[in-house]
């Protein structure tokens, strides 16, 4: 341990280190090696952390050792020393973890002052206010970060002050009231923590390293890696850097910048930047910023300087940028750059611009848009008619902070959202202003409402990076959270009530508003064109009926992978009854009845899915569900289903009673019903086939050839006894049409067996189609349905990263995947292989698909699109 480097100066480090360094460390170190005006600091590493954790969450005395001679380094280089009564250090304390995660981790500012320091900084600077304001700040961030007493019990002193002074903003205070918020938040630290206020800037220091490493596992950083797939073992980095001051004068000032715009990706510098001010009041949207461009009249050289690291910025890092920086005295400071969260729409754009530009490859386009973004384009946005339509019912605008259309229900509180969002009801979540600790009610509600905040808020950030429409800083709105109502003129809204926010300008609505579905053209067009050209699998789709079939097409399905049939029974009252005529039949006449009912029903869902797909391939899977979740639930539904059936309620009962499992979902299911009952297997086949010739005699230029999949087989032989069944009737059929037809045979790979017995299984088999929902409950031995209920356990100890049937497991499950895929092929090298659990539309998932190479995925229909840029995404970084 003692050889390991802990902590690494920027100057040591470079681009490359993220994994060491964090993401914030690597772009600070790679800013300093390009000549950028970067402050003087050092890297504490994410290694650092996971020592940490590791030793029980204490900070281990050889890297403390490392810390303290950096701080040597640091006060040698600046000429500043930590708690120095001639020449004081400042510094500041920031996460940095591998992946961004802005807003989920903790910040300090200013560390290094104590109620002596204060007085040299007044003194030197000549300045009562910004000493005293610097004081206060970091009593405030180090009590909430650091010893957890919450932040908004300090801004509510601030607001007594400043009503006991007749002001409305901070700027407004002056000096000497900063020096009474300075004794007020010192008093209070010492009654809620029974110590006083720590002076020693090296103890300091220790405790805020601590914080932040801490900070890593706090509740909105988990949720948020567990959202964004980021492994909670990564840690986080600590950097630790030399105070510059943007609340000094007007000469002054801070601000955050992207080098477009990430709500719409146009090419042109976007931000807000306040005079007088620290880095958390751009955000926190206490005050209202001013637009980026104003700086050059502000400050010109700052600007112009700024202008040309931006540009050089982009250009390096072949991404659009997000920085922060702060002025001190007309002079600029970068204090960060990383690539910009950004929406859906503007992820395109900026893609398929850069292109265009040279900045990048079309493979380097596709790698910067993240494939569940594009969900946020496949859904519907407001019509125009009915916008048109509720044009007097603006009751309040904002600005337009993250695109997209948003309707539901009024609620005040991240709780409240979570609770009416887990019952299924659509909420809008309205703040006077977010923080970190709303990031699950905002991921849970369909908009989100601000009154105050800019274009670089939290919100607006946080709502971005999620996909989440968002309009913020509605100034002329009046939110009472305690009463959890807001005003705006006249009228008041309470919770519960209906309103709409169009994310793309800003515009709040009075009640519902419709929409209409989104389309696919433009960017978005051109940019799914580069996919299809560089993926190597296919993509289809999971589509029980016609219109999913459609809808799929519309979004670039190339066929169907999973039709469940057992789905089609569902769609009126008189198939429902067909389907539990055939459960209540107690021989083989009452059987083949409801069957012979049945079998036009299904005859006629498979032709209006080959018509939909227009002779793309169709894989349909033979009835898979047991017979009893056809029956009714209760004594109600049960004596109505007697009389639509002309029954008793005995012979339901006692149906029900002889179809009883005690676990279903290994019990009388899939081929084992066609083992029974291969009558309900002849029935299936007969009405596969008669649609194929059907519809290849409408449309000869199709040449449908159809693909049945046998579910659930576990056993070569129950394998062969199935597909013989369909063999022969399908041969059958088309004996008595008097035509050439092929077709194919496969099976589901999901049950544990059937992957370790893949090579027997082929030999009948001529594709195999993962189930990788029940392969994985089979796999890990819990329900799906069930696991809900403790999984959450696991993930607060740290048990699973994230939920198995959300990213496939690639060591238990996936290493069955690849064994059947082995194992297939040595039997049969031209067979299929594909996916048609919900895995097939998972970015993560697909990665390891593409690595095993299977032919296709196959998801539901909005999935598709994101489906098609993981397989590309997949296929560019397998050749790397």
């Amino acid at each position: 341990m003692t050889n390991q480097k802990y902590v690494y100066q920027f100057q040591e480090g470079n681009g490359s280190m993220r994994a060491l360094l964090g993401g914030k460390g690597a772009n600070l170190a790679e800013m300093r090696n390009l000549g950028m005006p970067v402050p003087e600091g050092f890297t504490v590493t994410t290694e650092a952390c996971t020592a940490y954790y590791e030793d029980g969450k204490r900070i281990n005395e050889s890297i403390l050792e490392e810390i303290k001679k950096n701080v040597l380094w640091l006060e040698e280089t600046t000429g500043k020393k930590l708690g120095s009564r001639e020449n004081p250090l400042l510094v500041s304390v920031r996460s940095g973890a591998r992946a961004s995660m802005p807003g989920m981790m903790d910040t300090i500012l200013n560390l290094g002052i104590n109620d002596e320091v204060v007085q040299v900084i007044e003194e030197k600077s000549n300045n009562t206010r910004f000493a005293y304001d610097s004081y206060r700040r970091f009593i405030q961030m180090f009590s909430d970060v650091v010893m957890g007493l919450d932040k908004s019990k300090f801004e509510k002193i601030i607001d007594e002050v400043k009503k006991q002074r007749g002001v409305e903003l901070d700027i407004d205070l002056n000096g000497e009231d900063m020096k009474e918020l300075t004794a007020r938040f010192k008093a209070f630290y010492e009654e809620n923590l029974h110590e006083t206020f720590p002076q020693d800037p090296h103890v300091q220091l220790e405790r805020s390293v601590e914080a932040v490493f801490r900070s890593w596992n706090n509740e909105r950083a988990i949720f948020y890696r567990r959202m964004n797939d980021i492994p909670s073992s990564w840690g986080t980095a600590v950097n630790v850097m030399e105070m510059v001051f943007g609340n000094m004068g007007n000469d002054c000032g801070t601000g955050v910048a992207f080098t477009r715009n990430p709500a719409t990706g146009e090419k042109k510098l976007f931000g807000e930047f306040l005079m007088n001010a620290q880095g958390e009041d751009v955000v926190a949207g206490i005050r209202t910023p001013q637009p980026i461009a104003e700086l050059a009249k502000t400050i010109p050289n700052a600007y112009q300087e700024f202008i040309e690291i931006c540009n050089r910025l982009e250009k390096h890092y072949h991404d659009m940028q997000d920085m922060e920086f702060t002025i001190e005295h007309g002079k600029l400071f970068m204090l960060q750059t990383r690539n910009a969260k950004r929406t859906a729409t503007a992820a395109l754009k900026v893609a398929v611009d850069m292109e265009m530009e040279g900045l990048v490859t079309k493979e380097q386009a596709l790698l910067m848009v993240e494939p569940k973004q594009l969900d946020d384009l496949l859904h519907p946005q407001f019509d125009q008619k009915s916008l048109a339509a509720k044009s007097g019912d603006i009751i309040a605008k904002g600005l337009a902070a993250s695109p997209g259309a948003a309707c539901g229900e009024v609620v005040f509180t991240a709780e409240d959202a979570k609770n009416k969002a887990s019952l299924g009801r659509k909420v809008i979540l309205v703040r006077l202003e977010t923080s970190p600790e709303d990031i699950e009610g905002m991921h849970v509600s369909q908009g989100i409402l601000t009154v105050r905040g800019g274009m670089t808020s939290h919100a607006a950030v946080v709502a971005r990076g999620m996909g989440t429409c968002c309009v913020s800083g509605a100034g002329m709105i009046q939110v009472d959270e305690e009463a959890e109502t807001f005003t705006v003129g006249q009228e008041t809204y309470k919770v519960g009530d209906i309103i709409s926010l169009d994310g793309s300008t800003g515009n709040v609505y009075r009640g519902r508003i419709e929409t209409v579905p989104a389309t696919i053209s433009g960017d978005f067009k051109t940019f799914m064109t580069w996919a299809d050209e560089t993926r190597t699998m296919k993509v289809r789709t999971n589509a029980d009926t016609p219109e999913d079939a459609r809808k799929a097409l519309e979004f670039g399905a190339e066929g169907v992978g999973l039709v469940r049939t057992e789905h089609m029974f569902f769609n009126s009252q008189e198939r429902i009854n067909a389907i539990r005529e055939l459960c209540i039949s107690t021989n083989d006449e009452q059987r083949e009845k409801a069957l012979a009912l049945l079998e036009p029903m299904q005859q006629a869902d498979f032709e209006g899915i080959y018509e939909a797909m227009e002779g793309r391939s169709v894989t349909i899977r033979l009835l898979d569900p047991p017979l009893h979740e056809f029956l009714p639930k209760t004594a109600q539904e049960a004596e109505q289903v007697a009389k639509d059936l002309g029954v008793t309620v005995d012979e339901i009962i006692m149906a029900s009673a002889n179809l009883h499992e005690f676990n279903p979902m290994m019990g009388h299911r899939g081929c084992r019903l066609d083992v029974t009952y291969p009558e309900i297997g002849r029935m299936q086949a007969r009405a596969i086939m008669k649609a194929t010739l059907a519809v290849n005699k409408r449309h000869p230029e199709y040449h449908l050839v159809p693909e049945v999949m046998i579910p659930l087989v576990g056993e070569k032989k129950e394998l062969d006894y199935v597909a013989d069944v369909v063999r022969s009737t399908f041969d059958e059929v088309i004996q008595e049409a008097g035509v050439k037809q092929d077709y194919q045979v496969g099976t589901m790979i999901e049950i544990p067996r059937a992957a370790l017995t893949a090579d027997q299984l082929a030999e009948t088999a001529e594709f195999f189609s993962f189930g990788t929902n029940d392969l994985t409950q089979m796999t890990f031995g819990f329900s799906r349905d069930d696991a809900s209920k403790f999984l959450t356990d696991y993930y607060d100890k740290h048990v699973y990263e994230s939920d198995p049937f959300a990213h496939v497991d690639q060591v238990g499950v996936g290493q069955l995947i690849q064994m059947a895929c082995e194992k297939g092929r040595s039997t049969r090298p031209d067979i299929h292989l594909g996916v048609c659990g919900e895995h097939g539309g998972d970015p993560a998932s697909i990665k390891f698909f593409q690595k095993v190479g299977l032919t296709y995925v196959s998801c539901s229909p909005y999935r598709v699109p994101i489906a098609r840029l993981a397989a590309a995404q997949a296929a560019i970084l397998e050749k790397q």
